[in-house]
């Protein structure tokens, strides 16, 4: 009876501490991410060498995918996580589609993150036939498979999210009413799609990327590309690296709660819950901070971005209107 009074505090801070990660990061997280994804597109599309590149196309694509992440994805966890308002209840469509959209932005982005990466290491190659496979046509290609993927996969979660009634708390629920595709969904597309596998693609493609580049300045090519190059490979590679380090704690937390049973423990689920709560935020950084990475990695990238705010700022400057404030002198007539 006292181990379980003295445990009551402990679980009663790590609930609290998850919410308010939820609330207040998970806010922070979808504003900056929205505005990042938003500039990012803006400079994408401003710079005439950036639309003719086509790793710049599929970090193009990952910005617009990426601000729907953060609207299906962080702003429902925000609302039902910190809020407790769970519009998966409410609405049976919401309840199908909710996870159609987050497994689709997810997988279509970190698809496109793993096409950049090989894209760089193929437009830094030394063998001129890697180097073909380097053009907007085929990245063009390349983004209309991952979107019809993404759209195929999720076409189970339309189907075997339902409305049901708990058995413990006999409220209605809104959960996946087919073991096998919940299986599937714990071990394949949590642990694999979403997890190991894009991590494996860019760390490896990174690597070899990374070498390319050291030995640029040593070979026949011209110096606005290789600029170019060097500029997108340090952008791509420092996210490969912010990959590994958003995507592995959260697939470590949700293989842990697969695996361990902590129904019959309060203090290792309330820690359980936390864990993920925080590697949840964490996890989602992924899709929040690629325009912040790119203003401190590429100096490129912030000239085009000075410029675009300019031209912005001198343009709704000379749309505001000009008030006279000048009090014009009263005249007195003498008769």
């Amino acid at each position: 009876m006292s181990s379980s009074s003295s445990s009551s505090p402990l679980i009663s801070i790590l609930s609290n501490v998850s919410q308010q990660i939820t609330i207040y990061l998970g806010t922070f997280l979808i504003i900056i991410g929205v505005i990042g994804g938003i500039l990012n597109i803006i400079i994408f599309l401003s710079l005439r060498t950036f639309r003719e590149n086509s790793c710049a196309f599929y970090l193009l694509i990952m910005s617009f995918v990426n601000i729907g992440q953060l609207f299906s994805g962080q702003l429902s966890r925000t609302m039902i996580s910190g809020y407790s308002i769970d519009w998966t209840l409410s609405s049976l469509f919401y309840c199908k589609f909710r996870w159609f959209f987050i497994q689709g932005f997810t997988i279509i982005s970190f698809s496109c993150m793993c096409f950049a990466t090989i894209d760089q290491y193929l437009s830094t190659s030394y063998n001129r036939r890697y180097q073909q496979w380097n053009n907007i046509k085929l990245a063009c290609y390349l983004c209309i498979i991952a979107f019809i993927c993404a759209i195929a996969h999720g076409i189970p979660s339309t189907i075997y999210y339902n409305h049901t009634i708990s058995l413990t708390t006999n409220k209605t629920i809104c959960t996946i009413t087919n073991n096998i595709y919940q299986k599937y969904r714990t071990y394949v597309y949590f642990t694999v799609i979403a997890g190991a596998l894009p991590v494996f693609i860019s760390v490896l493609f990174g690597s070899l990327s990374y070498r390319n580049v050291q030995q640029l300045s040593y070979r026949q090519v011209p110096v606005i590309r290789r600029e170019l190059d060097k500029q997108l490979t340090r952008m791509v590679l420092v996210q490969d690296v912010y990959i590994f380090i958003a995507i592995v704690p959260y697939t470590i937390v949700l293989i842990t709660e697969t695996f361990v049973n902590v129904q019959n423990n309060p203090i290792g689920n309330a820690q359980l819950q936390f864990a993920e709560s925080l590697t949840a935020t964490i996890y989602y950084t992924f899709f929040s901070f690629p325009f912040y990475i790119y203003i401190i990695v590429s100096k490129r990238f912030r000239q085009q971005l000075i410029y675009v705010l300019s031209r912005i700022y001198n343009h709704f400057g000379r749309q505001l209107p000009i008030v006279n404030n000048q009090i014009a002198p009263e005249t007195t007539n003498i008769n």
